[in-house]
């Protein structure tokens, strides 16, 4: 429920981030990381599970991880891979993706998981697991969240109280928060009695990732590199309740339809049906709670966008919340994290959503329109890079004022600096970053400053995020903390 927080209750400068998933795990390290008290809440006990979903980490995503020294780390756990396949056969390079992380990573979410919780931890995040939300107040000051709280195993849970300046859901499709704040998720379900399992192979597949559709069936193979492999498949004829049961003749049924073997599935360690939906809230901030990743928007796998597109929620709002609590900027500039984030949570659910219909087209218009998209994917490179830089993420940008230089609001690539160190490696700090050309002043406080290692004559101002706030070209005489429009640039300069 929403309303008038209890007269008297103290708000301290603090947030509660519910949902210990990858989204809330960054956003709280985050935050921690930027002086702020945070609570994460989870209601599941403490532990990372290896039955996540996600396998894929796009460009973008491990662009944000860099910046947060993640990355590195990250990639030696999971496997490149160089070129992605659509629709069967269509092989998009993605070696030539203007990043330094120009291949798509396989590696389970919870090894993504892990990063971020150690992370986390390190940077001070006070954690509350095994308590649920059932409800929250707001107030002018805060935010009062109800949950019920278990002791320790096989206590019985009692209710309790929360408080924080802020709250951000990040507790998944059926969000807890979503729903105390009123908001509606529409849309619908795409794919139905989806089939998951985790499996021993006693062949190995051609290709570090397996993905096909034939005729009424869909599958994906991926490796966890612990010998077991994530299956995931879908049998249009086989249209079943989730609680329905679920065996391996099924699982290899399916591969066989799609992939015209089963590869010896045998030694299921874990078998599971669900939905696929593609949904998104109206809003992503109602007040003092805000939404982020699976609350916010859920979409088809196709692409495996899912947890990438969350992460990349938390990258947007996490330096802006922690400088509105942390006193350095106005509450409005919460309020461009829903108009920057919003449109792109609903370009992906354009774009997953494509992906799924191109793949399982049956009726001769689809298969045509399919034969015509991926033509033009194969022999327009323009069209290709876009459709690319979006289910990577390098192409999203964000709104920019009108007469703004070209670059504002554009993702900024990990350029090389003067010092012989790179534009991500100087954002691990989580403020702004001012790069001149070399020989040129400035007269500015609260942002780092750097130095092109080339002989460019623009000054651009990064956000913490990785996006251009403001640039000039020819900068020869100087620049100071005047120059710089807007709440995004002057927000650390006061």
């Amino acid at each position: 429920m929403t309303g008038t927080a209890h007269h008297g209750t103290a708000y301290d400068r603090s947030v509660i981030v519910v949902g210990a998933g990858p989204t809330g795990l960054l956003l709280a390290g985050d935050l921690a990381a930027a002086g702020v008290p945070v609570t994460l809440v989870e209601r599941r006990p403490p532990g990372i599970s290896n039955l996540s979903r996600a396998f894929v980490v796009h460009a973008r995503t491990l662009e944000q991880l860099d910046a947060r020294g993640l990355a590195d780390g990250i990639e030696e756990k999971g496997q490149r891979l160089d070129r992605l396949r659509l629709f069967g056969r269509l092989s998009v390079d993605l070696t030539t993706l203007p990043s330094r992380f120009n291949h798509l990573l396989v590696v389970p979410q919870y090894e993504v998981e892990k990063a971020l919780e150690r992370r986390a931890v390190e940077a001070g995040v006070s954690f509350a697991h095994e308590t649920e939300v059932t409800g929250l107040v707001q107030g002018t000051d805060g935010v009062t969240v109800q949950v019920l709280r278990r002791s320790g195993e096989g206590a019985e849970p009692r209710p309790a109280e929360l408080s924080a300046a802020y709250v951000v859901g990040t507790d998944g499709m059926r969000s807890a928060v979503r729903d105390a704040v009123g908001l509606p998720f529409p849309g619908r379900s795409v794919i139905r009695s989806v089939v998951l399992a985790d499996v021993r192979l006693a062949e190995q597949p051609d290709n570090l990732l397996t993905v096909n559709a034939a005729g009424d069936a869909f599958a994906f193979i991926a490796p966890f590199g612990d010998g077991y492999h994530r299956f995931i498949g879908w049998n249009r004829s086989r249209n079943v309740p989730d609680g329905e049961p679920l065996g391996l003749d099924e699982i290899k049924e399916t591969a066989r339809l799609a992939l015209g073997r089963d590869y010896g599935m045998h030694d299921a360690r874990w078998m599971s049906r669900f939905h696929s939906d593609e949904r998104q809230a109206p809003a992503y901030r109602v007040g003092r709670v805000l939404l982020a990743g699976d609350a916010a928007h859920v979409h088809t796998p196709a692409g495996g966008q899912g947890m990438n597109t969350g992460l990349q929620d938390a990258a947007n709002l996490g330096w802006k919340l922690a400088a509105v609590v942390n006193g350095r900027a106005a509450d409005a500039l919460l309020d461009t994290y829903e108009a920057e984030r919003h449109p792109v949570g609903r370009a992906v659910l354009r774009s997953s959503g494509g992906i799924v219909r191109m793949a399982m087209a049956k009726r001769p218009w689809t298969l045509a329109a399919r034969a015509g998209l991926t033509t033009v994917l194969d022999r327009v490179a323009p069209v290709r890079r876009r459709a690319v830089g979006q289910i990577t993420g390098i192409g999203f940008a964000y709104p920019a004022p009108r007469g703004a230089h070209p670059l504002v609001g554009r993702r900024v690539p990990d350029v090389a600096l003067a010092d012989g160190t790179r534009l991500y490696e100087v954002l691990r700090a989580g403020e702004f970053v001012l790069i001149l050309p070399v020989g040129t002043g400035h007269k500015s406080d609260g942002v780092q400053v750097a130095h092109w290692a080339s002989d460019r004559r623009t000054a651009l101002l990064v956000r913490p995020d990785g996006y251009a706030a403001w640039a000039a070209r020819d900068v020869d005489g100087g620049v100071n903390s005047t120059d710089f429009p807007g709440e995004f640039a002057t927000y650390s300069l006061r």
